[in-house]
């Protein structure tokens, strides 16, 4: 009896050392369970930016929580002394493995999303949906074994040794692509590293104590590893981020719209100055001393007019907006135009200008002949800024290759030069390299920056040599398309100098402005031309509807009460109306002649007046006959 009692002493003593065993494995489990818990609760209770991310990691910590809810129920039934081979027990089982083999499915998928490896869409989903349900079945079906040695339960057989053998090759895929990734996944590397090592020692521990319960408590440490490392902004921050965004923009359209109301209101008095100089200048009563100065008067309005469409060009650039406008051009014409602009600048200043053009440059090329004018306008002022003797060389060679011809322009000069520390600085938005030695030079230094601006959009280059104190040399390489067959006609496209004059022609013009009527009357008047006035578009359209006749209406757009554009679709709509219209106006913004033109304007002249674009729109339109 004493034996007896012993034996069964002896018995209970063992269930209570195996007990406690699970009683301190459940503890594990518990612990995780609760920690992880109180994660999916911090998490879910906040607004998330909706990514592969963040929706991997919403199902990785659900099923991680499911995870450790069937561990604990297997444990609490072998506790509660529930038959191993009964169905419930066989089932708990099956879903335990469904659920693990889930979790590690979708941590997989979400080192593979983070490391950037496949982009996830919808064939791929489709892919790995199919896959996923064709495991599940095999999982679900395949015999599952359970057994009980000394009072541990554990799962074995065929389903079991598959799961293992998915989650090492899923251990072994991690490892290649965080060595592969380690600076596309940055933080995240090490985290994912401290866990796969933590796996691995549990996986090992598993095989060689088959009843130990790690399984969820790895999974759930993983999980909790995940949040830390997680790539999810603060809801509250990105919608502030969207308020200042909306803000920038809206100050963004108010500068863009004001500096569109400055460029008008500066140029409307401007034509006034410029056409009533350039009519002095014409006077030949006037002595010579008056008219020099009145050049200063055209220079100086040159000057003006050049910072304003220097600060519209590189507010452009800060907006994206700046195009390139490809068309037919004569090379030719853009380089005459450069040399006559050029050589007026230099004033009475005593330096040889130098030209070299290479005639094998192809008479029509495809490309934006006024950015490229622009970009060596900005090169010749500057050379000739800051050249005080000796002499500028303006050259522009080419390579012609299949049908692409390299344009090679280059400025060279003999002026102060540049020193190396500086040569860097050369292309930042207002930055004056002179500020100590030549601070009466004029200029903005938006210049170079709009230069090496426009340079980059046409796909270009810019190279500077410079020896300080000896002169500078600025290099543009440029590739633009041969025309073969042109639409063009080459040699009616050369400026024309020679003297205009065009009787029996008669011109109507609109504008609210009175000084600019009179300015135009002026200059149309050197020509010969008799000229009608109004001041605004009803007056106009009633003119046209008295039947009044005119060889060309100049209408000008921003009007109150009526624009030109509104005004010119009321024309169109007159019966036998057929007169040519241009558009006069100071609104000379980037890409305004397109627009202008795609209105239904014939053509597009911009305030100040430009005696030699007026001279080609008179010849255009009035001295065809």
């Amino acid at each position: 009896m004493i034996f007896s009692l012993f034996t069964n002493v002896n018995e209970y003593a063992i269930l209570i050392i195996e007990g406690g065993k699970m009683i301190i494995g459940m503890s594990f489990i518990a612990s995780a369970f609760i920690f992880a818990s109180m994660i999916a609760i911090i998490y879910f209770a906040k607004k998330h930016v909706d990514t592969i991310e963040t929706k991997l990691y919403n199902y990785i910590l659900i099923i991680s929580i499911i995870n450790m809810i069937m561990e604990f129920t297997l444990c609490t039934n072998i506790l509660l002394d529930v038959p191993l081979f009964s169905f419930y027990n066989l089932l708990i089982n099956k879903l335990f493995l469904v659920t693990l083999f889930t979790w590690f499915s979708l941590f997989t998928l979400y080192i593979i999303s983070v490391a950037g490896v496949i982009k996830i869409h919808k064939k791929v989903t489709w892919k790995i949906i199919i896959y996923y349900l064709i495991m599940v079945m095999l999982l679900v079906f395949l015999p599952i074994e359970l057994v009980d040695e000394n009072g541990v339960a554990y799962s074995t057989g065929i389903a079991t040794y598959l799961l293992y053998g998915i989650c090492v090759f899923y251990v072994l895929i991690w490892l290649i692509i965080i060595f592969k990734n380690k600076k596309k996944l940055r933080k995240k590397a090490l985290p994912f590293i401290a866990f796969i090592i933590c796996l691995i020692i549990m996986l090992v521990a598993r095989a060689l104590i088959p009843g130990l319960l790690l399984n969820s408590f790895s999974s759930a440490f993983a999980t909790v590893l995940m949040y830390f490392t997680i790539e999810n902004p603060d809801i509250k921050m990105i919608e502030q981020l969207n308020i200042a965004k909306e803000t920038a923009e809206k100050a963004n359209a108010a500068k863009t719209d004001f500096l569109s109301n400055m460029s008008h209101e500066i140029r409307t008095p401007l034509n006034a100055i410029v056409g009533f100089s350039n009519i002095l200048l014409d006077d030949e009563s006037i002595p010579e001393k008056a008219k020099d100065e009145v050049r200063d008067i055209v220079m100086a309005s040159d000057n003006l007019l050049e910072i304003v469409n220097g600060i519209l060009d590189i507010s452009k650039i800060e907006a994206n907006k700046l195009e390139i406008v490809n068309n037919e051009y004569s090379p030719e014409k853009v380089i005459d135009e450069l040399v006559a602009l050029s050589k007026g600048r230099l004033g009475d200043k005593l330096i040889e200008f130098k030209t070299n053009f290479d005639p094998s440059i192809p008479p029509v090329l495809y490309g934006d002949a006024g950015r490229i004018k622009q970009i060596c306008v900005n090169i010749l002022t500057n050379a000739i800024k800051y050249t005080k003797e000796g002499w500028i060389e303006f050259k522009v060679s080419s390579i012609v290759k299949d049908n692409i011809c390299r344009l090679i322009i280059s400025v060279e000069d003999t002026g102060i030069g540049i020193k190396e520390k500086n040569i860097d600085k050369l292309f930042n938005k207002f930055e004056r390299l002179d500020l100590e030695d030549n601070v009466t030079i004029e200029g903005t230094g938006l210049g170079l920056a709009i230069t090496k601006k426009l340079v980059d959009l046409m796909h270009g280059k810019i190279v500077v040599q410079s020896v300080f104190g000896k002169g500078s040399k600025f290099t543009v390489c440029l590739d633009q398309r041969i025309v073969e067959n042109p639409t063009i006609k080459v040699d009616t496209e050369k400026i024309i100098n020679e003297e205009i004059i065009v009787n029996n022609k008669k011109v109507l013009l609109v504008d609210d402005n009175k000084i600019n009527l009179k300015v135009a009357e002026r200059l149309l008047e050197s020509y010969g031309i008799k000229t009608e006035s109004v001041e605004s578009g009803y007056d106009c359209i009633e003119k046209i509807k008295n039947g009044n006749k005119y060889n060309l209406i100049m209408l000008d757009d921003m009007m109150p009460r009526m624009s030109g554009v509104e005004t010119l679709k009321k024309l169109k709509k007159i019966k036998g109306f057929d007169t040519k219209v241009i558009a006069l106006t100071a609104n000379a913004l980037t890409g305004m002649r397109e627009k202008y033109l795609s209105d239904g304007f014939n053509d597009y002249l911009a305030k100040p007046i430009n005696k030699e674009e007026l001279n080609k729109i008179i010849n255009k339109y009035l001295n065809n006959d």
